[in-house]
């Protein structure tokens, strides 16, 4: 129980300087070091979180309690050389247990003066925040990996995005083709139609000289029968010629209406591939967009990963 004394002239209460350190002691792990790094004093739970028993840590090096490269580290000599000027030192620290374990601790190095104000002494109070940093470190590669397969997903998608409209612009430029020959044909289908029109004329026309070369042929009675014979023949001729010009334009309209569908189906198909390529384009911004958020996550990953 903490021990307080009460000043009979005020309400505050002094709480024993002794009581709160022994609090201290009993909450927190504890070590205390000559201006050397040897070890002086160690409580429970310093000497448990080390893995070390109590009795058998004074005399022990600081050395020993950390990682070689620290040891052979500027950084090392630099938190002595700080300490034994007086300057305390705070961070979060990597240290080795007797059994070799990593051991992550929040500590805070405090020199201890004398009484003519030099340093004789170092204390070292720390935390084991060693699962709270496995478990940041292990976020943290999750956060990497995860962008890496994001990543990863998002340029493959890019490609097949860019591949499909590889694809579709084929498609486009076959299309285009294609309505560049159905144009020509139905050109020539106009220039046939002209045709048709000119050999039906010429047709009709014929027929209304063969008529008139019959009448001609009557006058003349029997001189004009060979004639009549021979105008009845162009009159088949010409009726056979408009019969043909028939058969052949209906054929045309058949061929023309077909060729409009064509077109009409065409023009569709063209405008389901604009829409394709448009949306193509979408899902390639999409996938870019995924891709430079992955980039991000990943460069922030590495931030928190260098932090630890």
């Amino acid at each position: 129980m903490i021990n307080a004394r009460h000043d009979t002239n005020t309400s505050n209460q002094v709480l024993d300087e002794n009581a709160v350190l022994s609090a201290i002691e009993q909450s927190l792990a504890m070590i205390e070091f000559d201006i050397h790094g040897k070890v002086l004093w160690v409580n429970d739970n310093f000497a448990k979180a080390m893995e070390y028993e109590a009795a058998e840590m004074p005399g022990l090096s600081h050395r020993q309690f950390c990682t070689a490269e620290f040891v052979n580290s500027p950084e090392y000599q630099k938190l002595w050389n700080d300490l034994k000027s007086g300057r305390p030192f705070q961070e979060k620290i990597l240290r080795v247990t007797k059994k070799q374990r990593l051991l992550w601790l929040e500590a805070t190095y405090s020199p201890v003066y004398d009484t003519e104000g030099q340093v004789i002494a170092v204390i070292k109070v720390a935390t084991d925040i060693t699962a709270r940093e496995t478990t940041t470190i292990q976020v943290t590669h999750d956060l990497q990996q995860m962008a890496h397969d994001l990543l990863k997903r998002a340029e493959e998608g890019i490609s097949s995005s860019h591949q499909i409209a590889t694809a579709i612009e084929l498609v486009v430029k076959e299309t285009h083709d294609n309505m560049q020959v159905l144009q020509l044909l139905e050109n020539k289908a106009d220039s046939v139609r002209g045709i048709i029109r000119t050999i039906r004329d010429i047709a009709s026309q014929t027929n209304l000289l063969a008529l008139n070369a019959a009448i001609e042929a009557a006058h003349a009675g029997e001189h004009g029968r060979g004639f009549d014979v021979v105008a009845s023949e162009v009159r088949k001729l010409a009726k056979q010629a408009e019969e043909a010009t028939k058969e052949v334009n209906s054929n045309l309209e058949g061929i023309t209406t077909q060729v409009a569908e064509i077109v009409k189906g065409t023009k569709r198909s063209q405008t389901l591939i604009t829409e394709s390529q448009r949306l193509t384009q979408q899902a390639v911004d999409e996938f870019t967009g995924i891709g430079q958020a992955a980039r991000q996550l990943d460069k922030q990953a590495h931030t928190l990963g260098d932090q630890l």
